[in-house]
This record gives structure tokens, C-alpha cells and sequence, in this order.
């Protein structure tokens, strides 16, 4: 059982090296994965907090009248009937 502890701690003696960059990288890929899941929270937070207080305000609101374009409708259809007869 030693000599396979004895073994096992040579090899990882030799790969030392590369394990300690293979975590280092791992670390920088979920710090950075983190980041952008925060920034993502915090866009999305601010998004809505914006959307809520746009929605509190009031609203101008234009009346339109579409009188005069009824009218000339109706006198179009008038007239293609007075011409199909």
C-alpha cells in the first residue's frame, strides 16, 4: 500500500505543473462566469426597476378625430355605387 501512495505522489509530482494551471484556468472560467451571471442580474434588476417607474407615470394621451377620412369613405362608396348602377 506505501509504494502505491509512493507512486501516485511521484506522478503527481510530475504533473504539478499542468494541475496547478488546469485549476488556475478553472478558477478564472467560473470567476468569469459569475461575473457575467451578476452583470446579467444587475441589467436585468435595473431593466425592471426602470420599466416599473416608467409605467407609474402618466401618460399623454392624443385624441384623434377621423371624422373628415369616415366621410370621404363613405362618399367614395356612394359614388362606386351610383357608378356600378
Amino acid at each position: 500500500m506505501s509504494q502505491e501512495k509512493v507512486d501516485r505522489y511521484k506522478k503527481e509530482k510530475a504533473n504539478r505543473k499542468q494541475i496547478m494551471r488546469k485549476q488556475k484556468m478553472m478558477s478564472f472560467v467560473r470567476k468569469g462566469i459569475l461575473t457575467l451571471v451578476a452583470l446579467a442580474l444587475i441589467g436585468w434588476l435595473g431593466y425592471s426597476a426602470y420599466d416599473m417607474y416608467e409605467s407609474g407615470k402618466d401618460r399623454v394621451v392624443a385624441e384623434v378625430n377621423y371624422d373628415s377620412i369616415s366621410n370621404y369613405l363613405n362618399d367614395l362608396a356612394a359614388q362606386s355605387e351610383t357608378e356600378a348602377e
